[in-house]
């Protein structure tokens, strides 16, 4: 057992404009909004964090490297960018970013990347709460879950 409290993010691009098709098909299932899982601005991720206490904890990114503004702009962000932590491309490789993902106490991911989709259910499976994965903003601005757990196992959701 391991006393380290960690927060995992996968950072999914898609491939660009299909990713965003992708991305606004999942917004109207699911309610969520259609590029902040894409965008990752640090204002996101502290919604999600700084209720949970998180944000003094380290945070991983899991990346495919198509977009490295998502890391450019967590690195200077002056919260998050201290305990942001990087996997060098070269010790990424699928087992470990499944392992870093599912392993966490926190995981932030994009609803329409299976990879984020096998790391939420897995840990569902596990017993594991806070997947971060359906979100927008409400009436007063702040970032609120559109879509439970539940959402992640449901076809007319996931497509």
């Amino acid at each position: 057992e391991t006393d380290v409290i960690y927060t995992a993010i996968h950072n999914r691009h898609l491939e660009g404009a299909p990713g965003l098709r992708l991305m606004k098909k999942m917004a109207r299932g699911s309610g969520c909004h259609p590029t902040a899982a894409l965008d990752l601005n640090p204002e996101y991720i502290k919604a999600i964090l700084r209720p949970l206490g998180m944000l003094k904890n380290p945070i991983v990114l899991i990346t495919d490297g198509e977009n490295p503004d998502v890391a450019q702009r967590l690195l200077v962000d002056p919260e998050i960018g201290p305990v942001l932590r990087l996997v060098p491309e070269s010790a990424s490789w699928i087992g470990g970013d499944l392992t870093l993902g599912i392993m966490s106490n926190v995981f932030i991911g994009n609803p329409a990347s299976t990879f984020s989709g096998f790391i939420a259910r897995s840990r569902i499976a596990l017993g594991f709460g806070q997947n971060h994965l359906f979100r927008a903003r409400n009436d007063n601005q702040e970032w609120v879950s559109t879509c439970g757990d539940a959402c992640i196992f449901d076809k007319g959701v996931m497509g």
